[in-house]
């Protein structure tokens, strides 16, 4: 039986996520020594992008044909994706439609699936607060968010991270609990302000972290506070790539189910 791990992400677009995903790959290799590590993009832009520079471009789809054509008999399928949301949604259809009797398809969960998983992240969310911040001063994570019913995974991760640190708050870009809603609970004169993304793209450089009044950086200084943004995306994280690396070894281990 030839095995395979296909790993899936939204597509690199910055040398910073690139670097995250090269890192992540490592990360994966060395959880499964011998089987060989492949990558999908789930984002159409990002996929013309890479063409158009001459880079491997694969979709979901794709990807796995050309497993399938290299003869392997069963491939392990992790995207790093927050939440069952629509995005994740287009992944499983496309693994559901390639499992058949001759080859084996089984999907890893988002990082968000369950609650454990939402303690997890909590947790891992305070274990890698930046060395600088202290204990009285907000820190805000940004999702992106979904008007999906998987999107309430983000409020059960304020909820969690509130129990273990009041001051730790998690916003999304779209839906409840924005940026709107978070202002208001901000105290300190100072707030960081953290990505809750895979890696570091245009939502955290510019949406986020960007000069313009309109990012979150400038609202919360138009607010009356000082704010330091930290670009560094979740992957990047050992915690947090180890939440998606769980859900890998769950996704090989049903492999072998009947």
């Amino acid at each position: 039986m030839r095995r395979a791990i296909l790993l899936i992400a939204y597509g690199p677009s910055s040398m910073q996520g690139r670097a995250a995903l090269g890192a992540f790959d490592a990360r994966a290799r060395a959880l499964f020594p011998g089987l060989p590590v492949r990558w999908a993009y789930s984002s159409l832009l990002m996929r013309r992008r890479l063409a158009e520079a001459r880079q491997k471009s694969d979709s979901v789809s794709k990807a796995l044909q050309r497993l399938r054509l290299e003869k392997f008999s069963s491939v392990a399928v992790q995207p790093l994706q927050t939440i069952c949301g629509a995005e994740y949604t287009q992944v499983r259809l496309a693994a559901e439609e390639a499992d058949d009797e001759g080859f084996r398809v089984r999907l890893g969960m988002p990082l968000l699936h369950s609650d454990e998983d939402v303690r997890l992240a909590a947790h891992a969310v305070v274990r890698h607060l930046p060395p600088e911040r202290l204990p009285h001063e907000d820190v805000i994570l940004m999702g992106h968010g979904a008007r999906h019913a998987a999107a309430s995974r983000y409020q059960a991760l304020d909820t969690a991270v509130q129990e273990l640190d009041a001051r730790i708050h998690v916003g999304v870009m779209n839906g409840e609990n924005d940026l709107d809603a978070l202002l208001p609970r901000l105290k300190s004169p100072r707030v960081w302000l953290l990505p809750l993304l895979s890696v570091i793209g245009r939502h955290a450089q510019e949406d986020m972290a960007g000069d313009d009044a309109l990012s979150w950086r400038g609202r919360i200084e138009a607010a009356g506070h000082a704010c330091t943004p930290v670009l560094r995306g979740l992957a990047e994280y050992e915690a947090f790539a180890e939440l998606w690396l769980r859900h890998l070894e769950q996704a090989a281990a049903a492999l072998d189910a009947p």
